[in-house]
């Protein structure tokens, strides 16, 4: 059984708030991790995604294994160092406000039983344009508001444009 230790430090996201989205992915799969991540709305879990894709391709690319045969043994949300920073307040008082930074460590085991992961996530590679692509892109889009506008004008404003106007007539 083979572990792979992933740290991404100075995550600028407090660590309460990391913790609640980090125990939802003990002991998952790191397929179905992502899928939860995918999912989840809190800013901390955009973080935590990108980081266990990361995982993902270290596995497969620096470790030449199967990544679908790992899953998250443990997870661990430290303190960073803060951020100290000044509010001014009434009086010439100063109020402190702390920035808080987070530590990830997470600790991925492969197990050698472990059943067919039950879906596959697609990634799809990053597409990069040639230089007549982008030429031909913006000629296009040049095209599409000239016909737009065209269209517009031979159509007469709805009633919310009449009412609503910034200037009266």
């Amino acid at each position: 059984m083979t572990k792979e230790t992933v740290q991404l430090n100075y995550l600028k996201i407090a660590p309460r708030k990391v913790r609640l989205i980090a125990r939802l992915l003990r002991n998952l799969p790191l397929n179905e991790a992502e899928a939860q991540l995918v999912l989840l709305p809190q800013r901390a879990a955009a973080a935590l995604l990108k980081f266990v894709r990361a995982a993902h391709a270290n596995i497969k690319n620096n470790h030449h294994k199967d990544p679908e045969t790992f899953y998250v043994e443990s997870i661990q949300v430290d303190e960073g160092p803060m951020l100290k920073r000044m509010m001014p307040r009434a009086r010439g008082r100063g109020m402190a406000i702390h920035k808080k930074l987070s530590h990830v460590t997470m600790v991925l085991a492969e197990k050698e039983g472990q059943a067919k992961p039950r879906f596959k996530i697609q990634r799809t590679p990053k597409l990069v344009k040639q230089k007549e692509g982008i030429d031909a892109d913006k000629k296009k889009t040049f095209d599409d508001k000239e016909n737009v506008d065209e269209k517009k004008k031979g159509r007469e404003p709805r009633l919310v444009n009449r009412i609503f106007r910034r200037k009266s007539v």
